[in-house]
């Protein structure tokens, strides 16, 4: 290796750069008379400054209650003053953060200026943001003891960070002096989406005025995170628990406002995400307000929904202390189930009454444990076969009501003929056939209305289940949204701009079914639906209308719908014998019947009606 040496060209170098720098200093140096007058400024300035100094009004004024005025210029006075032990803070943010949930605190407020998930993105792969870029507000209104209203979003926070075990603390207080101040306290846990916040005041009896109460504003407007604004916004509410656990909810579509009491927990969701002001000691009442500001599908609208709630917090001995917690994460029941004691989990919309029973504790479970060792769209069709399975003896009974209804077809249409011009004394021929044959034309209905809470339960399922978010199946890209074979360069009403394949599929095996089963149907009797109009409609319907709903919603009817028909064919051809049919309900005919009732007043009321009838003609 060569060995570097210096050469005499350098070193002239570094002497002659030496040298510059020597004179340019002595050249810069002021001479007594600039020194002479910059020590007279400076002397002006510091007189000034010592007249202005808020901290000298305050020794002037030390025997006098030093008002919050006084306070916010003490606190906003820049350096530390030593005999009074203020801290004055300055513009900044403050972090807090875990492997799920980062936090930054702004100074200015105390309050939280930015709130992200870790763990996930939107649909274009940007972070998931609560919030960002001043979209939400939380401030303190309240009155002094002079009679003016102040709020805690002008005033700066003196930050303090410190560890509660492996916890992480933030204390932020706007301070009047060491023992006066108002203060924000965030408690953040590791691995947690739920952050301890506390708001209390000290030594500060004197200066707030305690006859009113101090307002606590909380406003929020909804970052998009899905790539249809209108589907999102579809799931997209406030949410809140009052009156003995309560949950209620404002308008989905329309602006919306309400005045409750009670109130433990205040939700402003964001389809799959929430932000959640939750508190120990129940708010007394809280005025809500839901703005909607999305009127049509737009790919560059950046917000859904804009939230504001307003709550009185109440003063103890002139002092404020309120306990409460910030919840920003998913909408998922496996971790709001969490927090039991707080009630978050009925924030999740499964759906109300029984359908949102069967949702929260067989569904989402039931399929949170398929997915977890299947793909999550196999995991749909193994759902779909095992409810179909179990729903299969209610199918077998709908089907045998039909078949039953179709060996009697001839014998009802000979009535219909036999009674053409009078339609009392049809129904009364046609309701004894039925009693003689032991055949009830509800028997095929009451199936169907047993199935009912499994449907509805489903439709809320597939849409709002944290486990399917942007999860793939096939080209469906998310199973929580509608899927895409198409982009329209136009919107349909209703219809959307895109194509999407699974509710085509979904609609042509629905189709299949309703031929296979209007077709064993009660002839149509004066009043009842036309079947072969609700045979085309029930199809078109879906097509229309699930186009912009979840794909996997879509893929469950696609899916049972077949399998429906599969178990169908199978009760028609190996179960069920019309013949045998036929003959019972022939022994059946031969058998006196003895009227129950409800069946014996129904006669006696038609019989009445016919008799007037009678004597109406004369």
């Amino acid at each position: 290796m060569e060995e570097k040496k210096l050469d005499i060209n350098t070193i002239i170098g570094f002497v002659l750069i030496f040298g510059i720098l020597i004179f340019w200093f002595y050249q810069n140096q002021p001479t007594p008379e600039e020194l002479a007058a910059e020590k007279a400024k400076q002397e002006q300035v510091e007189a000034e400054a010592q007249k202005a100094n808020p901290v000298v009004q305050a020794e002037k004024a030390a025997t006098a209650p030093l008002n919050i005025q006084d306070s916010i210029a003490v606190a906003n006075y820049q350096g530390s003053i030593g005999a009074f032990g203020f801290t004055a803070p300055s513009e900044g943010t403050t972090v807090l953060e875990n492997e799920l949930l980062y936090l930054e605190i702004n100074n200015k407020g105390g309050q939280i200026m930015e709130a992200r998930m870790k763990q996930f993105k939107t649909y274009d792969s940007v972070p998931v943001y609560l919030v960002k870029d001043g979209n939400a507000n939380f401030e303190l209104n309240f009155s002094t003891s002079d009679n003016r209203v102040l709020s805690t979003n002008q005033l700066y926070f003196v930050p303090s960070l410190s560890q509660n075990g492996d916890n992480q603390v933030l204390s932020m207080k706007a301070k009047v002096a060491n023992d006066k101040f108002l203060e924000y306290r965030y408690e953040m846990k590791p691995d947690e989406y739920l952050v301890d916040f506390s708001v209390r005041s000290q030594g500060l009896n004197g200066v707030i005025n305690g006859t009113q109460p101090i307002s606590l504003k909380w406003k929020l407007k909804g970052i998009r995170h899905n790539k249809s604004i209108q589907y999102e916004n579809r799931y997209t509410r406030l949410t809140y628990n009052h009156e003995d656990d309560k949950i209620s909810k404002l308008s989905e579509g329309s602006d919306d406002e309400e005045t409750e009491e009670d109130v433990k927990w205040l939700s402003y969701r964001q389809h799959f995400f929430s932000s959640i002001l939750a508190t120990k000691e129940n708010f007394t009442t809280a005025e809500l307000t839901s703005k909607n500001l999305v009127e049509k599908e737009d790919k560059a609208a950046g917000f859904t929904k804009e939230y504001a709630s307003v709550v009185p917090l109440k003063l103890a001995g002139g002092e404020l202390s309120q306990n409460m917690y910030w919840y920003y994460g998913p909408t998922d029941l496996e971790v709001l189930d969490q927090y039991e004691d707080l009630g978050l989990v009925d924030s999740i919309p499964f759906g109300w009454g029984i359908f949102g029973w069967i949702n929260r504790y067989i569904f989402t479970p039931f399929y949170t444990f398929l997915s977890s060792f299947l793909p999550f769209g196999i995991a749909i069709v193994v759902m779909t076969i095992l409810v179909r399975l179990a729903m299969s003896p209610v199918t077998y009974k709908s089907y045998l009501s039909q078949a039953k209804m179709k060996v009697l077809k001839p014998e009802i249409t000979e009535l219909g003929e036999k009674f053409k011009d009078n339609a009392m004394k049809k129904q009364q021929e046609t309701m004894k056939l039925y009693n003689k044959a032991g055949v009830s034309p509800m028997s095929g209905c009451i199936p169907a209305v047993l199935q009912m809470p499994i449907f509805y339960a489903l439709f809320m399922f597939f849409p709002t289940s944290f486990a399917l978010r942007q999860k793939s199946f096939l080209w469906a890209e998310d199973l929580s949204s509608y899927d895409t074979i198409a982009q329209l360069p136009f919107y349909i009403p209703f219809y959307g701009d895109h194509i999407s394949l699974f509710p085509i599929l979904a609609s042509i095996a629905i189709f299949f079914y309703m031929m296979m089963t209007t077709g064993q149907n009660m002839p149509t009797q004066p009043g009842m639906p036309n079947m072969k109009f609700i045979m085309y409609l029930m199809p078109f319907m879906m097509l229309i209308f699930f186009n912009n709903y979840a794909s996997g919603l879509s893929l469950y009817y696609f899916v049972s719908n077949l399998i429906t028909i599969g178990i169908m064919l199978v009760i028609k051809n190996f179960i069920i014998n019309n013949e045998k049919i036929h003959a019972q309900i022939q022994e059946n005919k031969a058998k006196p019947k003895k009227e129950s009732k409800f069946q014996r007043k129904m006669r006696e009321m038609m019989d009445q009606a016919e008799e007037q009838k009678k004597i109406g003609k004369r």
